[in-house]
C-alpha cells in the first residue's frame, strides 16, 4: 500500500475516534503508534520511539506553558475582572461605546484560550443587546465569531504553539504572516453581523458597573506573557546555545507567563491547603490553579501531548518523506492537499488543536518535498486559514455548541448567518496565500 494510503487511513482512524468518545490525545497517540507499525518497525523501535517522545523537552515545556495560561484564562475571566473590561470598552467607545462592547468583550476574552470561552461573552452580549429588537440566532453568531478572531496568531493560543513548533518559524516571522486575519475578521464580522443592526446601535452605551482603570492591570498577566515570548528567546539564546531555537521559544513564554501569575498573586492572593482549611499564613481572595482539575483543561493537556507524541511518532516512522514524494508525483497539486487535509481535521474535530494537530505535520512534510514548490509562509496561511475556517463550521465546536445554547438559538439559523463570514475569509486566505507565494515567501 503505497506510504500515502496509510497515512490518510490512519489520519481519518484518528479523526473518527473522538466521535466514539476517545479522548482526541488517546486517538493521536494510537494513531502514531498505528503508523510505526504500519510503516514495518519492530516492536522494539516503537517503545524506543514512544519513550523518546515521551521524554522530550518540548512536550513538558508545552504541557508547562498551558498549565500556566489555563490560570491566567481563569483570572481574567472572572466576574469582576470581565465587568472591569466591559466598563472600559464602553467608556473608552463614547458614542459608539455599545456597537464597541458588543464586539469587544467576545473578542477581549477570546484573548484567553479555554474550551468553550464563548460561553464568559455570552452573557455580556446578552446585557449589551438587552433592549435591541435582534434574533437570538443573531446574538449567538455574534458571541461565536467575534470570540475567534484572533485564534490565527495570537500566541497562547495552543494550535498557534504547536503550528509555530511544527513550522519552525520565529514568533514575529509566525505573527507577521498571520495577523491580517484579525482585521479581516473582524470587518466580516461588522460586515455582515453588526452592520444590518446599526440603528439599533444608535442608543448610548447601557451602564457597567465594572471600574475603567482597572482594565489595563487585567490585561497584565497576558501582556507579560506575550512580552516574555517576543523578548526573551533572543537572550536566551545567547546564553544557552544548546537550548533550540523552539524551546528557547517555549521557556521565554514560559517565564512571561510566570509573570503573570506572580502578578496574579500580588492582586488577589493565594489561598494555599493550608491556609483553605484555616490554619495557614496565607490569607486571600484566591484559588490559584484551581481550573486545572476540570474536564475542560484536562482535555486540553491531554491533547496537547498527544499532538506532540504523534508528530514525533510520525516523524520517526519514515512514512512522511516517501508520502511526499508520491503526493507530488500523483498529480494532486500540493497546494490543494495543503488547503484540504485542515479544513477536513477542523471540521471533523472542531478545535484547533485537531486541524494543527492532525494536518500539520502533513502539511510541512509537503512543504519540504523534494521537487515541491510551495513556500513557508504562504503555505502556512493556506493551511491555517482553510483548518480554522473548517473548525468555525464545524457542528462539534464547543463555543458553536455553548453559544446556541445559552441564546437557544437555532442551529441552520445561526450557519445561515455565519457562512457569509466563513467565505469572506476563504477569500482572503487564498488571497494572502498568492500574495505571499508571489513574493517567495
Amino acid at each position: 500500500m503505497p506510504a500515502i494510503l496509510k497515512i490518510l487511513v490512519v489520519f481519518a482512524a484518528m479523526l473518527a475516534l473522538p466521535r466514539l468518545r476517545l479522548p482526541l490525545g488517546a486517538a493521536l497517540v494510537a494513531g502514531g503508534v498505528a503508523l510505526n507499525v504500519w510503516a514495518g518497525l519492530p516492536p522494539a523501535d516503537i517503545a524506543a520511539n514512544l519513550g523518546r517522545a515521551l521524554a522530550g523537552a518540548e512536550l513538558w515545556l508545552i504541557l508547562a506553558v498551558t498549565v500556566l495560561i489555563v490560570e491566567v484564562g481563569r483570572y481574567v475571566s472572572e466576574g469582576r475582572q470581565a465587568e472591569d473590561l466591559l466598563a472600559a470598552v464602553q467608556s473608552w467607545g463614547g458614542r459608539h461605546g455599545r456597537t464597541l462592547s458588543l464586539v469587544a468583550m467576545p473578542a477581549a476574552i477570546g484573548l484567553i484560550p479555554m474550551a468553550a470561552g464563548a460561553l464568559l461573552s455570552a452573557p455580556f452580549v446578552r446585557q449589551t443587546t438587552a433592549d435591541v429588537e435582534a434574533h437570538d440566532d443573531w446574538r449567538a453568531v455574534v458571541n461565536y465569531w467575534f470570540r475567534h478572531i484572533w485564534e490565527h496568531w495570537w500566541p497562547l493560543y495552543p494550535g498557534v504553539i504547536i503550528a509555530m513548533a511544527l513550522f519552525e518559524l520565529d514568533a514575529w516571522r509566525f505573527v507577521a504572516a498571520q495577523i491580517g486575519f484579525t482585521p479581516a475578521a473582524m470587518l466580516a464580522g461588522l460586515g455582515f453581523l453588526v452592520w444590518p443592526q446599526r440603528a439599533a446601535f444608535a442608543a448610548p452605551a447601557l451602564a457597567a458597573g465594572g471600574r475603567p482603570g482597572r482594565a489595563l492591570a487585567v490585561a497584565a498577566p497576558m501582556l507579560a506573557a506575550v512580552a516574555g515570548l517576543l523578548v526573551l528567546p533572543a537572550p536566551l539564546a545567547r546564553l544557552w546555545p544548546a537550548l533550540g531555537p523552539q524551546n528557547g521559544k517555549l521557556l521565554g513564554l514560559l517565564a512571561g507567563l510566570a509573570g503573570g501569575i506572580l502578578l496574579i498573586v500580588r492582586e488577589e492572593g493565594w489561598r494555599g491547603a493550608g491556609a483553605a482549611a484555616g490554619g495557614g499564613a496565607l490569607r486571600g481572595r484566591g484559588r490559584l490553579f484551581s481550573t486545572l482539575s476540570s474536564p475542560e483543561s484536562r482535555n486540553v493537556l491531554s491533547s496537547l501531548a498527544g499532538v506532540l507524541i504523534f508528530k514525533a511518532l510520525l516523524q520517526r516512522s519514515g512514512l512522511l518523506p516517501v508520502a511526499s514524494r508520491e503526493l507530488l508525483v500523483s498529480g494532486i497539486p500540493p497546494a490543494a492537499a495543503v488547503a484540504a487535509l485542515p479544513m477536513l481535521a477542523g471540521f471533523v474535530t472542531g478545535i484547533a488543536l485537531g486541524f494543527t494537530g492532525t494536518s500539520f505535520p502533513l502539511v510541512v512534510g509537503l512543504l519540504h518535498a523534494e521537487g515541491a514548490t510551495l513556500t513557508p509562509l504562504a503555505t502556512l496561511v493556506l493551511a491555517y486559514g482553510f483548518g480554522h475556517s473548517g473548525m468555525m463550521l464545524s457542528p462539534v465546536h464547543l463555543c458553536l455548541l455553548v453559544s446556541r445554547d445559552y441564546f437557544r438559538a437555532n442551529l441552520l439559523g445561526m450557519y445561515r448567518r455565519l457562512l457569509p463570514c466563513v467565505l469572506t475569509m476563504l477569500l482572503f486566505t487564498l488571497a494572502a496565500h498568492a500574495v505571499l507565494r508571489a513574493l517567495g515567501w
